[in-house]
């Protein structure tokens, strides 16, 4: 299983970034996780097949997952960025498959 995520930058307090997370294989299940410095990694979000998907409270509203089956990717809709959304972004298929981190800052 290989994972690939892609899409980080800089941008200002207030915009947007899409994550891309490629994947090898048919999942039934990605997590994107972030962490920031000096602090755990935390679960961001979840979809599930059939689409249904969870958020963490303090992106509920902001960020969306949605996948794309003929491309094998994962995306993550990040809008309305805030400077503490800044952190190492990170898609995982559990148990124990990670992809290799993509930096977001959010700065003016």
């Amino acid at each position: 299983v290989q994972l690939q995520a892609s899409g980080g930058g800089l941008v200002q307090p207030g915009g947007s970034l899409r994550l891309s997370c490629a994947v090898s294989v048919t999942v039934r299940r990605l997590d994107w996780y972030r962490q920031a410095p000096g602090k755990q990694r935390e679960l961001v979000g979840t979809i599930e097949s059939g689409g249904v998907t969870n958020y963490a409270d303090s992106v509920k509203g902001r960020f969306t997952i949605y996948g794309d089956n003929f491309k094998m990717t994962v995306y993550l809709q990040m809008n309305s960025l805030k400077p503490e959304d800044t952190a190492v972004y990170y898609c995982h298929i559990p148990p124990s498959f990670w992809g290799q981190g993509t930096q977001v800052t959010v700065s003016s």
